[in-house]
């Protein structure tokens, strides 16, 4: 049995207070002294920034440069769009004093940023040849939540959010669903996550777009997480901040613009998705530690021991695995037992533990033990030679990202459930089961009638209910729609 170095609660008794465990005793975050707020520990920033580093990637390939615009957004700017300030205003932070005297006007701290894109959009595009237009900025943003928790929902979250202008309507929604299909890939490749991809319905889409479209993780709790968005503006900010080229027919057009973004709210997601009772179990491509080294320490072999780790530790450093730079670190610590040290990075989540004992130096071995199954492997080194097993503990660490990558997925198709009656819906969606796919039949008033008196919501849209042959799982009507409902974080 393995002793853990800090005492976390079951996941498999409570999630809830395992999710806050992992992330207080693990270090990754604590509570900021501003109510609904978080500070990230080194441990956890580290993971955004594997996060970052990864998704900013994917980003790139798509064309879109990063910039940044300001946090502060004069009041009269953020009302020209009726939607989106509507949809937004309950949670909108204002600065009225500055410099120690009160504002002409009010200043919004930026709870997204489409109405001083589009400003400044209305002076730099002026022909087709400006566009498209593809942009993305990582940046933090305040909307006021009444409820809050770390990572999933706090009154200031880091993000990245990205908008594109385009010549034509069809270009415009060419793009919303290639940053679907980009973030679903990041989720499933890099983050080993399983998600649901689909438009959301009208009550759940973006205030002032024309569609959303959302990936949306279940979590082990039956709840969904929305976990990135993508959405269609059409020209609703274009014609609000006149935005307009002109084209090579020599008219004069509104442009066609998109946004989407992802926030530090899919990091909960992925911690909620990986971890079992001793913590947190994370994919080698976004661990900030890849492969921890533990010298197992005698008296007699202690000084060798502590030596030959520590020049392990940066024999690995040169190594590549997974096409980066390995992320290794070196436990020199004295004064605790390996035991401890064993529950401490399995409590982080770290994908391999590379053990050195006195069987092991006399070997030029070290012990390889998977953080998800516990399997062990040997690994050989050679110092003089500066060798390593790279491709074994390569191995090992693809293994880990697929194996959770399939749990994920497994979980996820073992929960969906296709129900017909409302009582069957209730059950599973009250109970945790899962989400239930149901026939709709497209209305808001149903959708609503629903959500109160079961709390969920459609997730995503699955497809259209082929005409006449399917009833609506709550008023009976003929439905238009299949979608996946559930309750939400």
């Amino acid at each position: 049995m393995v002793i853990q170095a800090k005492l976390i609660t079951r996941r498999s008794r409570n999630l809830s207070d395992w999710y806050t465990d992992v992330i207080l005793k693990g270090e990754l975050a604590d509570y900021a002294p501003v109510r609904g707020c978080m500070v990230y520990r080194e441990y956890g920033y580290a993971i955004w920034e594997r996060v970052k580093t990864l998704l900013d990637r994917r980003i790139r390939a798509t064309g879109a440069q990063n910039v940044y615009y300001p946090l502060l957004i004069p009041e009269g700017l953020l009302m020209k769009e009726a939607q989106h300030v509507e949809g937004f205003s309950p949670q909108v932070a204002w600065v009225t004093i500055g410099g120690g005297e009160k504002l002409a006007e009010r200043l919004a701290v930026r709870p997204t940023s489409e109405v001083i894109i589009g400003t400044m959009w209305a002076k730099w595009i002026g022909s087709y040849r400006d566009l498209p237009l593809l942009q993305n900025q990582w940046a933090n943003v305040v909307r006021w939540e009444k409820a809050t928790r770390p990572f999933l929902r706090t009154l200031e979250f880091l993000w990245q959010e990205g908008h594109t202008a385009h010549r034509t309507e069809q270009e415009a929604r060419d793009e919303t669903l290639l940053i679907l299909g980009v973030y679903r890939d990041f989720a499933v490749e890099d983050l080993s996550m399983a998600v649901l991809a689909g438009q959301k319905s009208e009550s759940e889409k973006f205030a002032g777009a024309v569609e959303t479209h959302a990936i949306e993780g279940m979590m082990p709790d039956g709840k969904a997480l929305q976990c990135g968005t993508s959405h269609f503006l059409g020209q609703n900010f274009a014609r609000a901040f006149d935005i307009k080229f002109l084209d090579d027919d020599n008219t004069v057009k509104h442009v066609w613009t998109t946004s989407w973004g992802v926030s530090h709210r899919i990091v909960g997601g992925l911690i909620m998705q990986h971890g079992d009772d001793n913590g947190l179990i994370l994919p080698p491509k976004v661990a900030p530690v890849q492969a921890v080294i533990v010298p197992i320490l005698y008296d007699d072999t202690k000084a060798l021991t502590l030596d030959t780790a520590a020049k392990l530790a940066r024999l690995l450093g040169t190594g590549t695995v997974l096409g980066e730079p390995l992320r290794v670190h070196a436990d020199l610590e004295e004064t605790t037992s390996p035991g401890f040290k064993f529950s401490q990075w399995e409590l982080k989540g770290v994908p391999v533990r590379l053990e050195i004992g006195p069987k092991d130096l006399a070997r030029s071995q070290v012990t390889a033990v998977t953080r998800d199954e516990r399997s062990k492997l040997p690994l050989a080194y050679d110092l003089a030679a500066g060798s390593f097993d790279f491709t074994g503990l390569e191995g090992l660490l693809l293994g880990v990202q697929q194996r959770l990558r399939e749990r994920a997925e497994a979980e996820l198709q073992s929960r969906l459930f296709k129900v017909e009656s409302f009582q069957e819906f209730a059950e599973v969606v009250g109970s945790g089961r899962g989400f239930a796919e149901a026939a709709w039949d497209g209305t808001v008033e149903t959708e609503k009638a629903i959500k109160e008196r079961t709390s969920a919501t459609v997730r995503v849209l699955k497809n259209e209910a082929a005409s006449g042959k399917l009833a609506c799982v709550y008023s009976g009507r003929p439905a238009r729609l299949v979608a996946y409902w559930g309750q939400s974080y």
